[in-house]
């Protein structure tokens, strides 16, 4: 992993190590996220219990989440917990430490695109984008998202516009379908204008909506989303319409998956 920040953690910040020493009341780790750091794991914080040996709980060279518990910059020491990093904590690390790699992959794949040492570029892209966010990927993110350009960060704009397709191909959320059909009948006086009504709600409930018209007051319905639960919040919507509608002159009903 090329992520690394200088100076120190904080206190109760979650961190990934990698093993390097195993004595018999202690572990020595470096910390795989500051630039030349390490710390010690004393035995009591490796697990709860009785410890009988330090090798049953870790090995040389296994990465390890541990919480920093203790810093004293003068001598360079960190102390660190195994045992206080809970399930969560511990996903959540590795999820972003994962989520980290991918970004990292993205930037070599480029360079080898843009015949640019991959550490060079790197450094180049980290030094800016690290400035306002803690990792590449939450940027990535954003970008892929279109909520962010990375001119405004301070990309020159050949570099900013090479790495923007980059992460558009990765990273953008791939959408999701989810598809009906609603047969609608009115012999209301005004039934024609009601239905006219009726979609012009249905269409006004959400820009992921695609109506269009089968025939015979058949009518196809497309959600297209990038999340499978938003879109079905968007299709109960729609389902709520429709019974509105419903009275002893007009039916509306909505059948799910069709796809015609």
């Amino acid at each position: 992993m090329m992520y690394r920040l200088p100076g120190y953690p904080e206190i109760d910040e979650i961190v990934l190590c990698q093993v390097t020493k195993i004595f018999p009341n202690s572990v020595f780790v470096d910390l795989l996220e500051y630039e030349g750091k390490s710390g010690i794991v004393h035995i009591s914080e490796v697990s709860p219990g009785r410890i009988r040996n330090l090798r049953d709980f870790v090995s040389l060279g296994r990465q390890i989440v541990c919480k920093v518990l203790r810093i004293d910059r003068e001598r360079g020491h960190i102390d660190l917990s195994l045992r206080r990093v809970n399930s969560t904590q511990r996903g959540e690390k590795l999820e972003q430490i994962k989520q980290e790699l991918k970004a990292e992959s993205l930037v070599k794949n480029l360079s080898t695109k843009l015949k640019t040492p991959f550490e060079k570029l790197y450094d180049q892209i980290s030094k800016l984008i690290l400035k306002e966010y803690s990792y590449l990927y939450p940027c990535f993110k954003e970008v892929a998202a279109g909520e962010i350009t990375l001119a405004k960060l301070g990309f020159d704009k050949q570099l900013a516009a090479e790495l923007e397709v980059a992460i558009i191909e990765k990273f953008r959320p791939k959408k999701v379908l989810i598809a009906g059909e609603i047969k609608v009948q009115s012999y209301a006086p005004q039934g024609v204008e009601q239905i006219k009504k009726l979609f012009s709600t249905l269409e006004k409930i959400s820009e992921t909506i695609k109506l269009s018209y089968l025939g015979g007051g058949r009518y196809k319905v497309m959600i297209e989303d990038f999340d499978y639960k938003s879109g079905e919040k968007t299709m109960k919507k729609i389902e709520e319409i429709l019974s509105k509608f419903n009275d002893k002159f007009s039916v509306a009903v909505l059948e799910r998956g069709k796809n015609e």
